[in-house]
């Protein structure tokens, strides 16, 4: 049942957002000690003194507990906040309620076009934490490119510093005759004669005289 019933000095107007709606009922001078608000899911009942605004049903489900009302000098202010996300469009409609239509917790339903659809907001702020957790920083034990080329050569210093005299011959030996295109650390290999220079895909190398 429609149900719209207001004294004709009760002006009111309304404005909405997805997820809330304001009605201004205009009654200038209102004592706050005699206005009554009765808010309920889908009704609202003003009240004060011999004035009464009713609304009824409302055109969607309103969360009781967190809706609430201020009187002002000139008008009182009723802030009703949705159960279900979206504008209505009117205050009050003959519309099936939108929330009937979800099943109960637990309870499994197909897909269906004709229902509406919850949506799923992504806690992006959590999930970029995440990832910034997960990140750890590159140190030259892991990746000898770090830090660029002083860091790859104090790289090879550390290793030539702690190796034998085997791999430090090897070391020489392989960068030596390979002019600085390989470094190996096989003495066993190295000794078995010249290193074959190795330059990088795509370049040539030359010998200068």
């Amino acid at each position: 049942m429609l149900t719209i019933l207001y004294d004709v000095r009760h002006r009111h107007e309304f404005y909405e957002t997805d997820e809330k709606l304001t009605l201004s009922v205009f009654d200038k001078g209102a004592d706050p000690s005699q206005v009554s608000v009765d808010i309920q899911p889908r009704s609202l009942t003003y009240k004060h003194g011999e004035k009464e605004l009713v609304l009824q049903p409302l055109k969607g489900q309103v969360d009781v507990e967190k809706s609430d009302f201020t009187v002002g000098k000139v008008k009182v202010e009723i802030r009703l906040v949705k159960m279900s996300p979206g504008r209505w469009g009117s205050l009050v409609g003959d519309a099936p309620d939108p929330l009937s239509n979800f099943p109960a917790a637990g309870t499994p339903s197909a897909p269906s076009s004709g229902q509406p659809r919850r949506i799923a907001h992504k806690n992006w702020e959590g999930i970029t934490n995440e990832i910034l957790s997960s990140e750890k920083t590159a140190t030259v034990d892991k990746d000898p490119n770090v830090g660029g080329d002083s860091t790859v050569n104090e790289f090879f210093q550390k290793i030539f510093a702690d190796a034998d005299e085997d791999t430090k011959r090897a070391m020489m030996k392989s960068y030596q005759e390979s002019g600085g295109t390989t470094l190996s650390t096989n003495w066993d290999e190295v000794k078995k004669g010249p290193v074959e220079v190795k330059p990088p895909e795509g370049s040539e190398w030359k010998k200068w005289a």
